[in-house]
């Protein structure tokens, strides 16, 4: 495996990416966003990065910065506009409610235009005659298992080796994130590093020396699947289990690392 390399500047770059992305509407958190860049940056220059989900555009707004610094695109855009994921329901004010122009604008607004492909579709179309490498997969999709699932099956046969995969919102209340990234991920005989970054699941694809992480990984899917009893309904929680739920996930490591500290995880 070619070592991951930190290219230039890239704690400015993060800096001021974040700076175009922070009052873009939506759920991504400073340091989700930054990690974010600093997966984009560090992935092989082969292929493309694939976002799945897009709401109004932050994360497309903050990969699209790093395109821009970089010299690297384009940030495929994948999103209906129309509110399909269960944690958007709360903004879909209509049946014909869309977020699509608010999408545009935001994009336009932070210069990323010419690094954004959006495509205004489901994935799971997408994904269908999909036939491109992929650098850096990020689903922020449908959170169902069967929504979920589809968009990593979708895709994952076309990253690339030292590509990475990033699920959001796997510490929350949602029953797919998390099982595919310990199902299909800490799991399986192909990724290398692996872990948390607030809510981001993700892990480095390294097919020819994944056996180098299994320590990792059973450390990880030691503590990841003690979550999954408590969202196998996709149910909301409340009472007892919520608190126990939260206990659970409270063992988690999640913090933002630096960037010197993880790459060294992804080079042992």
């Amino acid at each position: 495996m070619i070592p991951v390399l930190v290219p230039p500047g890239l704690q400015a770059a993060l800096d001021e990416a974040w700076k175009a992305a922070k009052d873009v509407p939506g759920f991504l958190l400073e340091s989700e966003a930054r990690f974010l860049g600093m997966m984009a940056a560090c992935a092989p220059r082969e292929g493309l990065i694939v976002e799945i989900g897009s709401f109004k555009g932050k994360s497309a707004v903050m990969l699209g910065k790093l395109a821009e610094h970089y010299g690297f695109g384009p940030i495929v855009a994948i999103d209906p506009h129309n509110f399909n994921n269960a944690e958007l329901a709360e903004h879909r004010t209509d049946p014909g409610a869309t977020s699509y122009d608010e999408f545009l604008k935001n994009i336009e607004a932070a210069g990323v235009t010419p690094y954004i492909e959006a495509h205004r579709a489901f994935s799971r179309d997408v994904a269908k005659s999909w036939n491109r490498p992929i650098r850096m997969l990020w689903i922020d999709g449908d959170h169902s298992y069967p929504g979920a699932k589809a968009d990593f099956d979708g895709f994952m046969p076309h990253v690339v080796p030292g590509g990475f995969v990033a699920l959001h919102d796997a510490l929350h209340e949602f029953p797919g994130p998390i099982r595919v990234f310990v199902e299909e991920m800490l799991r399986s005989d192909r990724f290398g590093a692996a872990g948390f970054v607030n809510s981001i699941a993700w892990s480095q694809f390294r097919p020819e020396d994944s056996f180098s992480f299994r320590h990792l990984h059973r450390a990880l899917d030691e503590v990841a699947s003690m979550l999954l009893p408590f969202v196998a309904s996709d149910q909301p929680l409340s009472g007892i289990r919520k608190m126990q739920f939260k206990l659970a996930r409270s063992r988690v490591p999640r913090d933002l690392p630096s960037i010197k500290d993880w790459t060294k995880s992804l080079n042992p």
